[in-house]
């Protein structure tokens, strides 16, 4: 089964239910080759029919009902979720680096800031932190256990652990 997500209000979403046997009956006529439908499985788009081969994004091609559980249409255009992102979506920049980040990017928070995945590591002693890793956010820099608790004992940090 596939189903659908609204990331924004002002773009159109449809679920694309994946229809498990075919009705029988009168063979249904595809949305995007407009040939019938002989298959046993379909799917529904869109208040649409379309074969499994035919229900493609617009920008990479990838078959929409593999790929995952969401459709996006917007400007006339059927995307999966990562190139919806890629043309749609807000992009921001990382708070170590400031490069802008993708807006299907993978990222780490803290707070109010986001970092790319290579950046969100210690800015002292550049040490990578792992998921589970123990950090620190002082004055908006990322800390690592060690270099915040030496700051602690000369006085320069304040407790704000995360």
């Amino acid at each position: 089964m596939v189903k659908v997500c609204r990331p924004r209000e002002r773009t159109n979403h449809k679920g694309v239910p994946m229809l498990s046997v075919q009705p029988k009956g009168k063979q249904k006529g595809c949305a995007g080759c407009n040939r019938k439908i002989k298959d046993r499985y379909l799917l529904k788009a869109l208040d649409k029919y379309w074969h499994e081969d035919c229900l493609k994004c617009a920008c990479c091609d990838c078959r929409l009902g593999e790929v995952g559980s969401t459709l996006y249409t917007k400007a006339n255009l059927i995307l999966c979720r990562r190139d919806y992102l890629r043309l749609f979506g807000t992009t921001g920049n990382c708070a170590a680096c400031s490069k802008l980040i993708p807006a299907f990017e993978m990222v780490m928070r803290a707070r109010d800031n986001v970092y790319h995945l290579d950046c969100f590591a210690c800015q002292l002693c550049n040490q990578r932190f792992c998921v589970g890793d123990k950090f620190f956010l002082k004055n908006n820099m990322i800390l690592c256990q060690m270099d915040y608790e030496e700051g602690q004992l000369n006085g320069s940090f304040d407790s704000q652990v995360q």
